[in-house]
């Protein structure tokens, strides 16, 4: 087994913008009036964002979108491609159909120049018959203790999830997640982040008691301190994070600043116990794309050639 996460692979944008065909189940999403204006300013967020990583030691690929075919949301690459400690890579069935242009060969060339890889799972036919899972955005996985969470939407289909954790060896754990008008939540990993020894986790989002209670149940066992989130931080991407090494070993929490300031003292105290925060503004690609840092991150598991 290889250890989690030492690499990030992430996407600069060329045309990113705000994209009508995910924002049906997106509630975070909200379109700024001057898409030229925003690509331009997401662009610099991205490099600001690399830049601050960059500084903290750790090891980012940027590779480049391409200009054609168009994909306003290239700059989210965790939920159609993922790297395991197995040495496979994974392809995702996307919602979509823009985002399944995304599934680009020279993003996968440069994985292939950097790293070790034996071969390539591609879920993607499921789109076929309407099937989605959306890589980790829709799958948490406790790389460690070997267990997946996933909250079942539009995007998460239950039983491929299901499937997807017998082929790679993780007990799945399922449930649905509203927020607070009801509505699905699209992804999981808007509502929930596993780090080695904490989950932040907005509780309130699972209704259904039995589940919520298995899902503690779970976290617990597992030695995880949680960290509940409000509905109100989760709308601000605070559910929205990732735990990523440097080059050196030392553990850092990454989220944006908007949900960096969503947390109250102790929940900051609580995090930076276990880890250093390091935190980026990325207001313009939150509210176009729905997404935040987390989703710009795909982890690379992967041994380095």
């Amino acid at each position: 087994m290889r250890p989690f996460p030492f690499s990030l692979l992430m996407i600069r944008p060329v045309n990113f913008g705000y994209n009508a065909e995910t924002a049906v189940n997106n509630a975070f999403q909200d379109k700024d009036g001057d898409q030229e204006l925003v690509k331009n300013q997401a662009i610099q967020e991205f490099d600001n964002f690399v830049n601050i990583l960059q500084q903290h030691d750790i090891d980012v690929l940027v590779v480049e979108d391409t200009v054609e075919p168009h994909t306003p949301d290239s700059i989210f690459p965790n939920n159609w491609v993922a790297t395991h400690d197995d040495g496979s890579i994974s392809l995702f069935p996307m919602f979509a159909p823009n985002r399944r242009l995304e599934r680009k060969d020279h993003v996968l060339e440069a994985l292939s120049n950097q790293y070790k890889f034996d071969n390539i799972k591609n879920y993607s036919d499921y789109e076929q018959q309407n099937i989605f899972l959306e890589g980790t955005g829709s799958i948490i996985l406790d790389r460690k203790k070997r267990i997946a969470y996933a909250c079942i939407s539009p995007r998460t289909d239950k039983k491929l999830f299901e499937l997807f954790c017998q082929e790679y060896g993780y007990t799945p754990i399922s449930f649905t997640a509203n927020d607070a008008n009801n509505q699905a939540i699209y992804h999981t990993n808007v509502m929930m982040c596993i780090g080695d020894n904490y989950c932040v986790i907005c509780l309130d989002s699972i209704t259904n008691d039995e589940e919520r209670a298995i899902v503690i149940d779970t976290l617990k066992k597992s030695n995880k301190t949680i960290v509940p989130i409000s509905f109100y931080q989760m709308n601000h991407f605070a559910g929205n994070m990732l735990q990523v090494k440097s080059r050196e070993g030392l553990r850092y929490l990454v989220m944006s600043e908007q949900a960096y300031k969503s947390l109250n003292t102790e929940q900051v105290s609580i995090l930076t116990a276990f880890n250093p925060i390091i935190h980026a503004p990325l207001y313009t690609i939150e509210k176009n794309g729905g997404g935040s840092a987390r989703c710009m991150m795909a982890e690379i598991v992967l041994e380095k050639k």
